[in-house]
């Protein structure tokens, strides 16, 4: 595994649609190892495959319970609101106040192509819709209510 070179915004990668994965290669393995390396190296909660340069639909996500493989995801269900500060491995030193669903329902395919359902709620969610959003081409900064904030980052946080 290897560490992947992330995009940042203004890169027109991350404002392009990612494309449909339809078959698991050797190649796309490697992707799916390095883009977990990747997260925990940057100390992310989730990361897609737009943001280190590849336009397929494929994100992963941690928010504590070890990490999620989503292939070519959709949300089927939600519902509920919640409204907090949300950043980006893509747009770094900011953060900015989203509303999202609270309660998010996904369909997608695992590292084994093997197809799941599996349902979010708080910050699970939030990192799902983030994330299905980067694989449609968009970041959170279109989403912000208010100004971007700078965010400082204490050593070893």
């Amino acid at each position: 595994m290897a560490l992947r070179k992330l995009r940042y915004e203004g890169d027109p990668v991350l404002n392009k649609v990612a494309k449909e994965v339809k078959e698991l290669t050797p190649r796309t393995k490697d992707l799916i190892g390095d883009m977990i390396e990747t997260m925990y190296h940057e100390n992310g909660v989730g990361l897609a495959a737009p943001q280190v340069g590849i336009l397929k639909r494929i994100c992963v996500i941690d928010v504590g319970e070890g990490p999620y493989v989503f292939i070519n995801p959709e949300i089927i269900e939600s519902s509920g609101e919640q409204t907090g500060d949300e950043g980006c491995l893509s747009v770094p030193g900011k953060s900015g106040v989203v509303t999202r669903p609270n309660y998010v329902k996904a369909r997608a395919y695992d590292a084994d192509m093997k197809p799941f359902e599996v349902e979010g709620v708080g910050l699970f969610a939030r990192a799902m819709c983030h994330e299905f959003d980067h694989l449609d081409g968009h970041l959170y900064v279109e989403k912000v209510e208010g100004e971007l904030q700078d965010v400082v980052y204490e050593e070893g946080e």
